[in-house]
């Protein structure tokens, strides 16, 4: 049970992605979050908490107007993982008992591991790390300007943090087959030596 964290930006879908590849099955927190952000229970609280929060033409929460409001405020980010993170957590682990009876491990790409107490689902913990430089030219491709980038990343725990709770540390200061070729290695030590 692999834990995959890193800056934002820093390079863990590739990461997951690569270890897909390789066979494991991959549980992705925030497609999972935006999953649950989509049922009525969660909708509900989330727009009894803020009933200014526009909808979107289908009638979901904007997701966007939804992050500027918690990423500005730490308190309303706080309240929203209240409501968002056992609702995440049980859809994780009910995928993680799933995918443990076909895959060689299982990776959870989770931005939030630590703050959400999922790391303790891992048995190893693995971190991406990439210059800033990379992470603020990798979200410009998802439409995010440097301040954005900064907010998010400021509203998770610190990297140094991240890193030093980690077992491995993957490098991605290079070319993408410089990534695989760790990836590779990280891969044939821990899950097929098992």
């Amino acid at each position: 049970m692999i834990g995959l964290v890193g800056g934002v930006g820093a390079g863990k879908s590739t990461a997951a992605a690569r270890l897909a590849a390789l066979g494991c099955a991959v549980i992705d927190a925030d497609q999972i979050g935006h999953e649950v952000l989509a049922t009525e229970g969660v909708r509900q609280a989330v727009r009894t908490r803020w009933p200014d929060v526009p909808l979107d033409p289908d009638g979901q929460i904007d997701r966007r107007a939804l992050g500027r409001i918690v990423f500005a405020d730490p308190r309303a980010l706080a309240d929203l993982n209240a409501i968002m993170h056992p609702e995440m957590g049980r859809e994780i682990a009910r995928r993680i008992a799933s995918a443990r009876e076909s895959a060689p491990a299982v990776v959870l790409d989770a931005a939030v591991l630590f703050e959400a107490g999922w790391d303790a689902l891992c048995t190893h913990l693995v971190f991406v790390d990439a210059p800033a430089a990379e992470r603020v030219r990798h979200v410009a491709g998802r439409g995010w300007d440097e301040a954005t980038w900064q907010g998010r990343e400021k509203s998770q725990i610190s990297l140094d943090t991240k890193r030093g709770k980690c077992d491995y540390v993957l490098g991605n200061h290079s070319d993408l087959a410089y990534l695989n070729k760790q990836i590779d290695q990280f891969f044939h030590r821990i899950v097929c030596s098992h």
